[in-house]
């Protein structure tokens, strides 16, 4: 996780350590900070591409099935950091899901029917075709 820290943004070692673990114990993953990946449960894994996507504050981050193998606390928990990320930071999340959980908590919703784009946004509800 903290690659993209030394790479993209030149960021010290004491700062980086701090953004990762912040981001690991937001997505419930600080006691596992020291395991490889191949020692992680699929969930687990899951929670950590998560985190590493966030690392760097980008200014979008597109995502598809971010909730994908998580229980419903873990899922609505990292749907509250994504909000509070975008909030926060100004970030744009864009996921490509058929969870509901994700559904049910975005305010645009893109839907392909029939080779036809359409957007549902529910701030009216109105459907823009």
């Amino acid at each position: 996780m903290e690659y993209p820290l030394i790479v993209v943004q030149n960021i010290p070692a004491p700062g980086r350590r701090k953004q990762v673990e912040e981001l690991l114990a937001a997505v419930g993953m600080s006691d596992q900070r020291n395991k490889r990946p191949d020692q992680l449960s699929g969930g687990q894994k899951q929670r950590v591409a998560i985190a590493r996507a966030l690392v760097t504050h980008p200014d979008l981050v597109l995502a598809d099935e971010p909730t994908a193998n998580l229980d419903h606390d873990t899922a609505m928990s990292i749907l509250r950091l994504m909000k509070k990320i975008r909030d926060e930071l100004e970030t744009t999340f864009v996921f490509s899901t058929h969870d509901t959980r994700i559904i049910g908590e975005a305010e645009v919703i893109y839907r392909i029917e029939d080779g036809v784009l359409k957007t549902n946004e529910k701030n009216g509800g109105r459907d823009n075709g």
